[in-house]
């Protein structure tokens, strides 16, 4: 699944955006103008962007926040793949990327996890099949 990461502008610019670069999504179930809001958050950055929602600004080929919404849980990540001056298209990590990602000690979804101790490899593959 692809998603169209949008409105990075207002945070930081396209600085923290790097091809292959990790994005923690984060579900913003309170956010006043989205119900379906998912934030995307970057190591050294803090959140940098949405994914778009709106028939304007999803990239065609991409999902929207609504239609991941329901598909992802509360926390999850995705992988830059292209970028452009305002806008990035990611891929939602599979679960066996996800795995692979976690048996990385280097990654950026250790930094990023809210709980790194529960990036428990068992559980995902179960979980994310």
């Amino acid at each position: 699944m692809f998603i169209t990461i949008i409105a990075f502008n207002k945070f930081h610019g396209s600085k923290p955006l790097k091809l292959n670069g990790i994005v923690k999504l984060v579900k913003e179930p309170d956010n006043k103008y989205d119900a379906e809001a998912i934030a995307c958050e970057m190591r050294y950055f803090g959140k940098i962007g949405y994914v778009a929602n709106s028939v304007s600004s999803v990239v065609k080929g991409c999902m929207s926040s609504g239609r991941i919404y329901d598909k992802i849980d509360d926390e999850y990540f995705a992988r830059i793949k292209f970028i452009t001056d305002n806008l990035a298209i990611a891929k939602i990590l599979s679960s066996d990327e996800f795995v692979a990602e976690i048996e990385n000690p280097e990654s950026d979804v250790h930094y990023l996890s809210e709980n790194p101790a529960e990036l428990d490899i068992e559980y995902i593959k179960k979980h994310y099949s």
